[in-house]
C-alpha cells in the first residue's frame, strides 16, 4: 500500500498528478490545497511520499512539508512546481519538476521515491 499527499492548490493539477501516480502504484490518496491542510491530512494519515507546488492559495508548500517531515520523520518528498527556483529549503526532495512534467519524469521521480520510503 502506498499512500500519497498532494499538496496542490489547483484540482485539475493535483488530479493529474493523482492520475499518473496510480498507474505507478499509489492506492491511496490525500489532496490539500493549503498548508495547514497538508499539517492536518499527514497526522490523520501518514503518507509514504509527499508531492507539493512551492506556492500555495495559502502558504508554502515546502513550509507544510518541513512541519511534516519534523513530526512524522523523512518522507520522500517530489516538488512538482512552476517556480523551482523558489524551492527553498529543499535540498532532501528527491526531485524538483517543474510544470509542465511529462508522466516520465513523474514516474521516475516516484520511482525514486518508493526506494527511498
Amino acid at each position: 500500500m502506498c499512500h500519497v499527499l498532494v499538496i496542490e492548490d489547483e484540482p485539475m493539477i493535483a488530479e493529474i498528478i493523482c492520475d499518473f501516480l496510480r498507474d505507478e502504484g499509489a492506492t491511496s490518496f490525500d489532496v490539500a490545497e493549503t498548508a495547514d491542510d497538508a499539517i492536518r491530512m499527514a497526522a490523520a494519515h501518514q503518507p509514504k511520499v509527499i508531492t507539493s507546488d512551492i506556492r500555495l492559495a495559502k502558504g508554502r508548500g515546502p513550509d507544510a512539508v518541513n512541519v511534516i517531515r519534523a513530526r512524522h520523520g523523512e518522507l520522500p518528498t517530489i516538488f512538482i512546481t512552476g517556480t523551482p527556483d523558489e524551492c527553498g529549503p529543499c535540498k532532501y526532495a528527491v526531485a524538483v519538476l517543474a510544470k509542465p512534467f511529462s508522466p516520465l519524469m513523474l514516474a521516475d521521480a516516484f520511482s525514486k521515491a518508493l526506494a527511498a520510503a
